[in-house]
């Protein structure tokens, strides 16, 4: 209880000014005197006590000063008779207090994990006993897909905010991934997030006035990474952000980067180049205390990329450009994979075995002139670039119009208009800006969040090579509308492979009951697709097969947030309460989020030509809490496959399916060896190659095996206290 006064407060009394809750910290009283019989007036300097103001300032002339008030404590109240605790409970009390003390001190003493609402496993508890033998935090969490890293975040920001070494977060993770980090936060340690994004703006200054800045309105946030990028919340950040460089004490306390490898320096080897992504964050770091990064996939192969990524996270240890010695990054890295782990304290093993299986194709001759006509139009037009700065250009469209003809007639005729459009109404440079259109290529592997920034992409790339390349001649503009003919009918009608899909679903999800009529049982499937026009496709053809409606829901980039976190709820619940069977997804909607509850296959319709991707899609239901003890990994193959020629439709498909193998076979190794198998797989499509060079893989494998051990030997284990 308070009692509301309107006389002149005293320093440190708590006073109302502005509908807000502040402590004097100052008074500085005018020397003259004022205005007729009025008193002198008083300046205060203000610090604030609400909990999404703490540190705010404000200065006032209090006697002009509208709705002033000084809030007085009321004396407590007398202790009488019938309102005593027993001892009992006084003493409950007393130890609750106690036990709740934290000593800021003791590193040992970890309370994060018992005041948190999650069973923990041990090795969860690595990131945060680090992060409190470090002055300052900056740690990469690299921990494999699925073994919680998100957790092992939460816990790392509930202990400090515990010992007061920090009280501002900003995570920054993919948009796909704001609601997931909000939830978990919430309902597993207890701790309020609020997502900034463009609705928040807009309410934040409907309630508190246009001048409302949403980097300082709460301590804790969530914000989309491409968002954050965007102009307008980069100014605002400006606006709060000290004037020169960086000094301590620094403004904000701690950030979280999910999924980090998305702002790490698109492009390869040794030119790759910053994204808007990338800028934003470099902007910003240096004015967080401490940083944390998650990524199961942080080292893309390219040392200029990897080494970009680090200098964000600690630019006193790490140089873009310069590789660290292996001590130093292990330091300032956590990395586990599954097969590292012993088995839990029953014996049994902590994560389900993964069996990979194929799904036999029955490719049709139309399918095969199709691809046919394909491979002729490509090689006429790599004829007139051979041995010239062009013929790289020529090998992005080729490995662009090949992948999207793998995934679907659909996706391939929506590709193959913009190519022709492209073609013919851009006008051409005159000369060769190769660098220009890797550029444009390789921002179709940023991970864009939405499904319309990567048509545009897709565009843009397209037209920046027909920039750079000859004009089409007549036997290949007479190709071209050949495979437009082509594409246009195969869309029209399910493809040999999307029969072998429905064959599937309805073996797995609807078989045939007693009475020879398909009834739906309590199995759930994913089907993996690269692109959104294959999954439109897909979707209506299922429909029509009966394989849609309440059972069938669609996970894309670029959906409404509260949808998309309805249809994971859905497909995460009880198949008695909830009638989804079918989720079709797309990549850019699959990174991070949990899947694994009720469900156990996947279906890869389309193998993406980078290894990481095909192993992040497996992570969405190999990982922590998954109940079955198996998991099921499906990919398609042509009839015959084995026997296959290179360059025919099945010969390619064959090299896939191998490289698929093969992924599943290094998939703890893809940082170091997925590079040199993507680039194995783009020659195959280029007809460079006909088989995977082992030796080429092993290499890099080997000398990072080594890198391990060593770095183990160094790197000693850190105690875990109990208070």
């Amino acid at each position: 209880m308070s009692i509301a006064v309107r006389d002149v407060p005293e320093v440190g009394n708590v006073v109302r000014v502005r509908d807000r809750l502040w402590v004097v910290a100052d008074i500085t009283r005018s020397e003259l005197p004022g205005e007729g019989f009025a008193a002198p007036q008083s300046l205060l300097d203000l610090t604030s006590i609400e909990d999404d103001g703490f540190g705010d300032t404000l200065r006032v002339i209090w006697e002009i000063e509208p709705g002033r008030e000084v809030l007085r404590a009321a004396t407590l109240p007398r202790p009488t008779a019938g309102h005593l605790d027993s001892p009992e409970q006084l003493d409950a009390f007393i130890d609750a207090v106690r036990w709740g003390a934290i000593a800021s001190a003791d590193p040992r003493a970890l309370q994060a994990p018992f005041r948190s609402g999650i069973t923990i496993e041990d090795y969860q508890l690595d990131p945060v006993v680090r992060s409190l033998r470090a002055p300052r935090v900056n740690l990469l969490i690299a921990d494999d897909v699925g073994l919680g890293k998100t957790i092992e975040a939460g816990l790392v920001v509930q202990e400090l905010l515990l010992r007061h070494r920090a009280r501002t977060v900003l995570v920054v993770c993919p948009a796909s991934l704001t609601i997931k980090w909000r939830s978990e936060m919430d309902e597993k340690f207890g701790l309020e997030f609020r997502i900034v994004d463009q609705d928040m703006l807009r309410e934040l200054r409907r309630e508190r006035g246009i001048t409302a800045n949403p980097w300082t309105h709460f301590p804790r946030l969530i914000v989309s990474m491409d968002w954050l990028k965007r102009p307008r919340p980069m100014a605002l950040f400006d606006e709060i952000l000290p004037v020169g460089p960086a000094t301590y004490p620094r403004p904000f306390d701690l950030m979280i980067i999910d999924e980090v490898h998305n702002v790490a320096p698109a492009g390869r080897g040794k030119y790759a180049i910053d994204s808007q992504r990338t800028r934003a964050i470099r902007r910003l770091s240096p004015y967080f205390e401490h940083r944390l990064f998650l990524s199961a996939t942080p080292h893309n192969g390219y040392t200029e990329s990897f080494t970009a990524l680090l200098e964000l996270l600690d630019p006193q240890r790490f140089a873009r450009g310069v590789k660290p010695p292996d001590q130093v990054l292990w330091e300032a890295m956590v990395r586990r994979l599954k097969s590292d782990l012993p088995p839990g304290p029953d014996g049994r093993a902590r994560f389900p075995t993964r069996k990979v299986d194929a799904l036999e194709v029955a490719h049709v001759q139309d399918e095969r002139d199709g691809y046919g006509e394909l491979n002729r139009y490509v090689s006429l037009r790599s004829r007139s670039t051979k041995g010239t700065p062009n013929q790289q250009v020529n090998d992005f469209v080729t490995l662009l119009l090949k992948k999207r003809f793998f995934s679907s007639p659909a996706a391939f005729a929506e590709t193959l208009d913009v190519h022709r459009r492209t073609l013919k109404r851009t006008e051409r440079s005159g000369g060769s800006d190769v660098r220009s259109v890797q550029l444009a290529f390789g921002r179709l592997d940023d991970e864009a969040a939405d499904e319309a920034e990567i048509a545009q992409a897709t565009e843009d790339a397209l037209r920046a090579a027909a920039q750079a390349q000859a004009q089409a001649g007549a036997e290949e503009l007479r190709l071209l509308d050949a495979l437009e003919g082509w594409a246009r009918r195969a869309s029209a009608r399910p493809d040999a492979k999307a029969e072998a899909l429905f064959a599937y679903l309805e073996r797995t999800c609807r078989p045939k009951g007693p009475g020879g009529l398909p009834a739906w049982n309590d199995e759930r499937v994913i089907v993996f697709t690269e692109y959104r026009d294959t999954q439109i496709w897909l979707e209506k053809l299922l429909a029509a097969r009966g394989l849609g409606g309440e059972r069938l829901e669609l996970l894309f980039g670029g959906m409404d947030r509260d949808r998309r976190e309805r249809i994971r709820a859905e497909f995460q619940a009880d198949p008695a309460y909830s009638p989804v069977r079918i989720l079709l997804a797309t990549d850019a909607a699959s990174e991070g989020i949990d899947l694994q509850r009720s469900c156990h296959r996947v279906i890869h319709y389309e193998i993406p030509f980078s290894p990481t991707r095909l192993e992040q899609r497996n992570g969405r239901i190999d990982r922590h809490g998954q109940p079955s003890p198996e998991l099921l990994v499906y990919h398609f193959v042509p009839a015959g496959w084995a026997d296959a020629k290179p360059g025919t439709l099945e010969g390619d498909l064959q090299f896939l399916k191998r490289v698929a193998l093969k992924v599943d076979t290094i998939r703890t190794d893809l940082g170091s060896a997925g590079p040199v198998l993507e680039a194995q797989l783009e020659e195959a499509m280029l007809g460079r190659r006909t088989q995977i060079d082992e030796e080429a893989i092993e290499r890099p494998r080997a000398a990072h095996a080594i890198r391990e051990r060593e770095a183990s030997v160094h790197t000693p284990r850190l105690p875990v206290g109990r208070p």
